[in-house]
């Protein structure tokens, strides 16, 4: 048989075969394998795959021969990450609320790939087990790139910033006007991607969320700031800044004030029911997880958010206030 074009790649694709078809659970005899070959017009004798395979743990891949009869033949036992280790960045990427669905969809695939076919599949059930908001901007995954790039060649950024309102429509902040700042460091808190930047204009590190900026480009002037990011605690900042809370699940109906659409949208995600009340307040019927530090988030927003219903919920809440008003008389 005339050898083809594709036969000096034999050891690629022996590997490649070895990758996506075989694990421990799964091997390969070497039949099987010349089958496999000759589907890349690559033709092979038992003797020849002896010697491949012999070449190839030479150079450092850990391919075991399995003499038993039973799922006997070769398999790729050492991989560059264990299926644990890609089962948990699969969690990551999937319950990372600043990855859009489109992006995190793309990186599982390419999870996917450092593993065998039958292994892929246990990172595909994975995908859905969690229904987690997701960022709605797909240049997130590229505005951290920038952002980092930013950081290491020192210069500024500058970019447009968003909210959402009561419609669910994009709203620019300063009428649309760029923003320009400092970029220091990138915060991962409460599963958003922050940015600290210091502000030149009004002298101060402010954080921004990344997944409302856009059109972000970095700019050819060097960054400021350097004396007061030193003196700012990442850490303390940002556990006082930005909230968790987790608790006993129940459904409840709020009524916020309009201007409050983008923190409700933010907490809840935008596929909620929004209900209009009167001029000034629309409602929502959403499951939180009642706790302290739910109650503590919406004692912060003020006399803006209410409880409607449940009564449970109402009087639970009620007495929450009275408790820590005890303290102040």
């Amino acid at each position: 048989m005339p050898k083809s074009e594709n036969q000096k790649l034999k050891l690629l694709y022996i590997i490649r075969i070895l990758e996506e078809k075989t694990d421990e659970e799964h091997a390969i005899t070497t039949p099987d394998l010349i089958v496999e070959l000759e589907k890349y017009n690559i033709s092979a004798e038992r003797k020849s795959i002896y010697n491949d395979i012999g070449q190839l743990q030479q150079y450092g891949y850990d391919i075991v021969n399995n003499k038993s009869k039973v799922n006997g033949g070769y398999y790729l036992a050492s991989r560059r990450f264990e299926l644990p280790e890609l089962k948990l960045l699969v969690d990551a990427v999937q319950s990372s609320k600043f990855i859009t669905k489109t992006k995190s969809t793309d990186l599982i695939k390419k999870l996917e790939s450092f593993s065998s076919i039958y292994e892929a599949k246990q990172l595909q059930r994975q995908v859905y087990v969690s229904n987690r908001m997701k960022a709605d901007n797909e240049k997130i995954y590229y505005n951290v790139d920038y952002i980092h790039k930013a950081i290491q060649e020192n210069r500024k950024i500058s970019f447009r910033y968003f909210e959402w309102t009561m419609d669910k429509k994009m709203q620019f902040r300063k009428e649309g006007e760029r923003y320009q700042v400092s970029p220091w460091a990138l915060i991962w808190r409460d599963e958003n991607y922050y940015l600290a930047a210091f502000d030149e204009e009004n002298a101060i590190m402010k954080h921004y969320r990344v997944d409302k900026m856009i059109e972000l480009t970095i700019s050819e002037e060097e960054r400021c700031g350097l004396e007061q990011f030193r003196q700012f605690d990442i850490a303390e900042y940002a556990n006082k800044t930005f909230g968790m809370y987790a608790g006993t699940e129940e459904t409840v109906t709020l009524q916020f004030a309009n201007r409050l659409a983008g923190v409700v949208f933010d907490r809840f995600g935008k596929d909620i029911t929004v209900r209009k009340r009167d001029a000034n307040f629309f409602s929502v019927r959403v499951k939180v997880a009642l706790s302290g530090q739910f109650y503590g988030w919406l004692t912060g927003i003020g006399a803006e958010a209410q409880i409607i219903a449940p009564p449970k919920v109402v009087e639970d809440y009620q007495e929450y206030m009275k408790n820590i008003m005890k303290l102040y008389k």
